[in-house]
């Protein structure tokens, strides 16, 4: 008798001892940061950050959503380190697609701040580096409607770099964003005005 009570309380000890440890990761999934383009000191729980959602910009005219996507490939950072961008209509059809991630989750980049062109012909983004390099250079991405195509702005603006992530319109397609001077000046930023309709034009077509 003395045997099997022994052997029942060991049994209900390991019970105990497993629910507490599935519990525990449950309780420090509370704890996990999951957004703000974070790196973290030690990895989060698999699980984790599941529900987080996607940001959804549709167009002022209402016929297509772009939607920024965390893609979570890194536990050692927050989900939506790096992104990527959908282009959809009101009817949930794909139209395009890009994705910046890259393999570990530490060199590819995520959106800081997009916007549609007030015509709805347009969808702009711009990026930092999931990793910190190049913290100066802020890429800038323009979707445009007609041509179904993503292109960088600094194909637009002879190969200039973006040095901010901030950019508005001036028109209902034209876009002011920062760039240099001169090459390598990094502290003196000039507007460049651009109007996306004529530079999409001039661009040579996609492979």
């Amino acid at each position: 008798m003395r045997f099997g009570m022994r052997f029942s309380l060991l049994i209900w000890s390991a019970i105990a001892g497993l629910s507490s440890a599935t519990l525990f990761p449950a309780s420090a999934l509370a704890e996990v940061v999951c957004s703000g383009h974070e790196l973290l000191p030690s990895p989060r729980p698999e699980s984790s950050c599941s529900s987080i959602k996607p940001r959804i910009y549709p167009s002022p005219d209402g016929a297509l959503r772009a939607l920024v996507l965390p893609v979570d490939v890194s536990l050692y950072a927050t989900p939506d380190m790096e992104s990527r961008v959908v282009i959809r209509t009101s009817k949930g059809d794909t139209v395009t697609s890009k994705d910046y991630s890259s393999p570990r989750g530490a060199n590819g980049y995520y959106v800081v701040n997009a916007k549609w062109s007030p015509d709805s012909q347009f969808f702009i983004y711009s990026m930092a580096s999931s990793g910190g390099h190049s913290p100066w250079s802020f890429p800038m991405m323009v979707y445009s409607r007609q041509k179904k195509r993503i292109a960088g702005l600094s194909d637009m603006i002879e190969g200039r770099p973006t040095l901010s992530p901030d950019f508005h319109f001036a028109g209902p397609h034209t876009l002011v964003a920062d760039t240099w001077k001169e090459p390598g000046s990094l502290d003196n930023k000039v507007p460049v005005t651009v109007d996306l309709e004529d530079a999409f034009a001039k661009l040579p077509a996609a492979d």
